[in-house]
């Protein structure tokens, strides 16, 4: 279910925002700063990644890698008390607007600190090799 127009819906939107926004400005902090302190993320072809540091340590990594925006689309979202999960599709583009990859992902969101954050992420690109 797509829920719209929550006081948690808003939130995330808002978060997922500014990781974009970070991903325009280059800031692997920022970047960093959408996850729980326990957050972790699973990437295609990569290890799991467990915490802040090792996080913004992996996205510093495709900011110097060349990839300049990450633009989300939530396809699906549902709350369950403090806990929610959405579902969505990514864009990854260059400086010059190129796709560098596109594809789905899932965010397990968890309130820390009367904030909405992302605990677990998943991603897989939907690009043929």
């Amino acid at each position: 279910m797509l829920q719209t127009g929550s006081p948690t819906r808003t939130q995330i939107d808002r978060t997922n925002a500014a990781f974009s926004e970070a991903f325009r400005r280059g800031d692997g902090a920022g970047l960093g700063a959408v996850y729980t302190t326990d957050a972790a993320i699973l990437p295609p072809n990569a290890e799991l990644r467990r915490g802040k540091p090792e996080i913004q340590a992996f996205w510093q990594g495709a900011l110097d890698m060349g990839v300049a925006a990450a633009d989300l689309e939530t396809v699906e979202f549902e709350q369950l008390d403090n806990t929610a999960w959405e579902v969505g599709k990514f864009s990854l583009k260059a400086k010059d607007g190129r796709v560098l990859d596109h594809g789905k992902y899932m965010v397990i969101w968890k309130r820390e600190n009367g904030a909405w954050k992302w605990y677990r992420d998943i991603w897989n690109s939907s690009q043929l090799a």
